[in-house]
């Protein structure tokens, strides 16, 4: 399956332009949302936690860190796995000042009956978007043209509304919750403190001061971490 870059909606082909123009302007796409700012959107969404139906858009989440989680389809096999385990990190997300939004190309109203029905999905706390016209699945570069449907792809923005951390699958393996988590909190510590994170990095651990001791630092990593602090 393939999928289209995701700062803006593919731009339509006007008379006057050649295929070949055409070509090289998408050659010329970034493929990664990282280090992009968040796409403008406004769609329908279903509130599960209220229970109603309502709109989101990107300037609800302007100055906030924000996830937004894109999902195939409701009623589907993985699909729900991915929502709850999302669902059942909700408070903590929460407590990270993080915001959840699962987004599929389903209907609000999908949306309603696929939460009241699918028994894994009891208590779940998530706002869900209704992309029902593709539109956002597309800006966010996700969209399965030909098939209409989402990749999974799940975006960290800043508060600023820059993308700092993009995971994008296709459909028959779910992502890992808890990882992201971790990198949540990394990223909001790495952010905060001007240091980064080294690979496998959790709250506690070491991390490395770049912003004082770069110099020193550079090509004697190793001397400062080991790989068992590392993999720890």
């Amino acid at each position: 399956m393939g999928c289209d870059t995701g700062l803006k909606p593919i731009k339509k082909v006007k008379k006057e332009e050649s295929s070949v123009e055409v070509q090289e302007e998408k050659k010329s796409m970034s493929s990664t949302m990282v280090r992009q700012e968040m796409p403008e959107f406004k769609m329908d969404a279903y509130d599960a936690k209220t229970g109603h139906f309502t709109t989101v858009s990107s300037e609800d989440y302007k100055g906030k860190w924000t996830v937004i989680c894109f999902y195939p389809a409701d009623f589907t096999f993985v699909c729900p796995t991915e929502i709850a385990a999302m669902n059942s990190k909700y408070d903590e997300f929460k407590e990270l000042n993080t915001e959840i939004l699962a987004v599929s190309v389903d209907s609000k109203f999908s949306h309603k009956r696929f939460a009241e029905t699918e028994p894994i999905l009891k208590g779940l706390k998530l706002m869900m978007g209704a992309d029902s016209n593709q539109e956002v699945s597309r800006a966010f570069g996700v969209l399965v043209e030909e098939e209409g449907v989402a990749l999974r792809g799940r975006f960290l923005f800043t508060p600023e509304g820059v993308c700092v951390a993009q995971e994008v699958q296709a459909d028959s393996v779910g992502r890992n919750v808890n990882e992201f988590l971790r990198q949540v909190k990394a990223w909001q510590y790495a952010t905060k403190t001007g240091e980064v994170c080294p690979a496998g990095w959790r709250p506690g651990k070491k991390t490395l001061p770049v912003n004082t001791d770069a110099e020193k630092m550079a090509g004697h990593v190793g001397e400062y971490i080991t790989l068992e602090e590392i993999l720890s």
